[in-house]
């Protein structure tokens, strides 16, 4: 008679997909791109210039150094902060009144629908003459996490298991005990995930304020100028570190949720 190990598998806590080691797929994909990069820069490009090699755009942003790109990454970074954080406490307010007052979902919803279909470029120079300074990039910022936040929290609120409020009701809680016991957790794993969708997003609605004018400093800026004096190699390093900040965000929110929601996390990895 064959004998069966039932002993379950050790978990070592780093998922494999096939045999591979986690992460490899992101590596390999990350050295594709920079030899496509590397090879329409020596070849299509070789003679317009318009795209500089890999090491030319990095010798170039080591050449810039901290002296140049610090006062534009701290400005971009402050704007695109306070515009995440106003434009999420918004979405979050939204969702929660939608919740406690349902009538009020179809205006919530047409007004975020419409504050995701205004293109940015359009609403921003109305809003630089309204206010002025660096308040455009900061509204534009908001802006754009309204929509993908109010969204996240409704489907979250949403996904509370009935039994469970209705265990609460029976036990003579009312609304208010069955939103924090209850549906506040719940919309924990789809509020954090419309949050990572957010960083990015806030950084980009902070950089395209910024391409109105009207500041001195911010990474919006630098590139418009890079632009207009021909400094093929900053615009790319410029890019380049705009979306090293868009993905340290993301990264930064991902870490959170993995803390803040581990079963979720492990509910996702499961299901790959």
């Amino acid at each position: 008679m064959a004998v069966v190990d039932a002993t379950p598998p050790i978990d070592t806590g780093r998922p494999t997909r096939a045999g591979r080691p986690r992460g490899v797929g992101g590596v390999l994909g990350v050295a594709v791109l920079l030899a496509v990069w590397w090879l329409l820069a020596v070849t299509v490009f070789a003679v317009s210039g318009a795209v500089p090699t890999p090491a030319a755009v990095v010798a170039r942003m080591v050449g810039d150094g901290r002296g140049f790109y610090a006062p534009h990454v701290s400005a971009t970074l402050a704007e695109a902060a306070q515009g995440f954080l106003w434009g999420n406490a918004l979405a979050l307010a939204v969702a929660l009144l939608v919740l406690l007052v349902p009538p009020l979902e179809g205006l919530a919803m047409q007004i975020a629908v419409i504050s995701y279909c205004i293109p940015l470029i359009a609403i921003g120079p109305i809003v630089k003459i309204v206010f002025g300074g660096r308040t455009p990039m900061v509204f534009l910022a908001a802006i754009s996490v309204f929509f993908t936040t109010v969204v996240g929290a409704l489907l979250g609120l949403r996904a509370a298991d009935r039994a469970s409020l209705d265990l609460i009701s029976a036990y003579g809680g009312g609304r208010w005990k069955q939103l924090t016991k209850v549906q506040l957790i719940a919309a924990i794993p789809g509020v954090l995930a419309a949050l990572k969708i957010a960083a990015p997003a806030a950084l980009l609605g902070a950089i395209i304020g910024e391409y109105l004018g009207g500041v001195d400093t911010g990474l919006g800026v630098a590139m418009t100028i890079a632009q207009q004096q021909y400094q093929v190699a900053r615009v790319w390093g410029l890019a380049l570190m705009s979306g090293l900040l868009a993905g340290i965000g993301y990264a930064a929110v991902a870490l959170l949720a993995r803390v803040a929601a581990p079963w979720s996390a492990g509910t996702a990895e499961a299901d790959r």
